[in-house]
């Protein structure tokens, strides 16, 4: 059973940065693609970052240029760098792992077998 931690998540004005991290329990986490996901209240779940085992990355258009994804391998531990932050950010952010071939972007949920329990970012104006 893979078990996947979420934390980092905070409350912060606009234009602040926030880092979260995803801990993983899992053998062979390097064979995983991994991915944030993120939730506003009222909203679908929608895809904000993706990571290919081989490292190439995606990016929604609306983090593209403030967030960035990495992965630490030797940790279990996949990364979400967020910089710029906007009050449309507020949403609870989630990890998942699954496997794809490296031409899907890596956004359908449905690629994913494993979730995290979620943490709450939240941006004020």
């Amino acid at each position: 059973q893979v078990r996947l931690v979420e934390s980092g998540g905070d409350s912060v004005q606009a234009g602040g940065s926030l880092r979260l991290s995803c801990v993983a329990s899992v053998n062979s986490y390097s064979n995983y693609c991994l991915g944030w996901f993120r939730q506003a209240p009222g909203k679908e779940r929608e895809g904000v970052a993706s990571i290919h085992f081989d490292g190439s990355t995606n990016y929604a258009d609306s983090v593209k240029g403030r967030f960035t994804i990495s992965r630490d391998n030797a940790r279990n531990t996949l990364y979400l760098e967020m910089n710029s932050l906007k009050p449309e950010d507020t949403a609870m952010y989630y990890c998942g792992a699954g496997q794809w071939p490296a031409w899907r972007d890596g956004f359908l949920m449905a690629l994913y077998n494993f979730w995290g329990q979620g943490t709450q970012v939240t941006v004020s104006s």
